[in-house]
């Protein structure tokens, strides 16, 4: 009898424990963006305090004009970006992707390029399109339906905006080769997120680049949320880390430090002219805004989280760092309180008066040279188009 109750007893127990176990494995919180934030190494400059700390790896020296100017291209790149989105919800644009949260690391590292540099960016590169001398309100007719990129590649080094992911790695990876083979003395920056590093367009670009030692700078803005999957459903470990199973170096960054973005890249695109061959930027940031328009991030993100990165504040730490030294005054920020309404009024007056696309311009530069397909199709659409007109007269006869 005793053994017999000793057996229930571990049965029950057994029994107990692989239930306990069930719920364990039940309980298990969802993965967030906050579980990497303590990841170590990462190079900072200025903290969220507005306080300038030394690296032993990068180090920068900047005038208080230089940060003053990194200040206006980041407000001016927000107030932009906030305009279009309001522009969108208004029904002006069909779609809109902010980049609200990650001006430094568009501002930093575009600001590290030579003019002489190519850039690949995604869609979401506003601030590095300032920087590269765009006009902001070019970066509208794409998402506006009026034309399909908005602005000559070529005039500013700055490539069109990609909206499928990943594949401008590709195409950066392939540019960077025909440069090196040239001895041109450039870097190739690519732009692309932490969701776009799932994309097998991105592994093959790290290949590529890799084994023909080809001049690119990946720069995967980790923003946390690809959409509504974190990053650590994208990675077990930090994206920068992926680099080394290339075969090239790759080092996470302070996104929302623009000082460490600046000294990063600066550095990063040196490595890449001096024929050392590619390397990864994995810039740390936050997504303060939706995906896009068409997002509703409360869905799938916890506000405790949001108000935590709103406390990193890009612009917020340079403005304190600025406080802190002196290095700016009231009529300085009065100035470009100014300077970012004008930029609104401009955006705001130029969406509303862009001329409706011509029809027959989508069958120009489909190719370099001629096509009898393309021919043959223009002809098409033009009697398509002629049979409304002729309708038109018909029926005033």
């Amino acid at each position: 009898m005793e053994s017999s109750s000793a057996a229930r007893r571990a049965s029950r127990r057994n029994a107990g424990g692989k239930q306990a176990a069930k719920t364990s494995r039940r309980a298990k919180p969802e993965p967030s963006a906050e579980s990497s934030a303590a990841e170590p190494g990462m190079v900072q400059l200025l903290t969220p305090e507005g306080e300038r700390v030394e690296h032993p790896d990068y180090s920068i020296e900047v005038t208080a004009e230089e940060v003053r100017g990194l200040y206006r291209d980041m407000v001016l790149t927000r107030r932009f970006d906030a305009e279009a989105t309001a522009l969108q919800r208004q029904g002006e644009l069909g779609l809109w992707p902010s980049c609200l949260g990650q001006e430094a690391a568009q501002i930093g590292s575009g600001r590290a390029l030579r003019d002489t540099d190519y850039v690949f960016p995604t869609y979401r590169e506003h601030g590095v399109a300032w920087c590269r001398g765009v006009d902001p309100t070019l970066l509208l007719g794409m998402f506006r339906g009026v034309n399909h990129g908005g602005w000559d590649p070529n005039s500013n080094n700055f490539h069109l905006y990609t909206i499928v992911i990943g594949s401008q790695t590709l195409h950066a990876a392939g540019y960077a080769m025909g440069v090196a083979k040239d001895g041109a003395d450039i870097a190739v920056a690519a732009y692309f997120g932490d969701g776009a590093s799932s994309q097998g367009d991105v592994a093959e670009s790290f290949t590529f680049a890799a084994v023909y030692n080809a001049p690119v700078v990946f720069i995967c803005q980790n923003n946390q949320w690809a959409i509504s999957e974190p990053t650590t459903r994208q990675t077990r470990v930090p994206l920068y880390q992926r680099a080394q199973g290339y075969g090239f170096p790759g080092v996470r960054v302070d996104g929302n430090d623009v000082l460490a973005m600046l000294a990063v890249t600066k550095a990063a695109a040196e490595h890449a002219r001096t024929g050392q061959g590619p390397i990864l930027i994995e810039a740390f940031t936050y997504r303060m805004g939706a995906h896009t328009t068409s997002d509703d991030p409360t869905r799938y993100r916890r506000k405790e989280e949001l108000e935590a990165w709103e406390a990193k504040d890009p612009i917020l730490r340079v403005r304190r760092y600025l406080d802190r030294t002196g290095g700016a005054d009231e009529a300085f920020y009065a100035g470009i309180e100014a300077e970012s309404d004008a930029l609104a009024k401009r955006v705001r007056e130029a969406i509303r008066t862009m001329p409706d696309p011509d029809g027959m311009a989508i069958f120009e530069n489909v190719y370099a040279d001629g096509h009898s397909l393309v021919d043959e199709e223009r002809a098409g659409y033009a009697a398509y188009l002629a049979s409304f007109a002729d309708h038109a007269a018909h029926e005033g006869n």
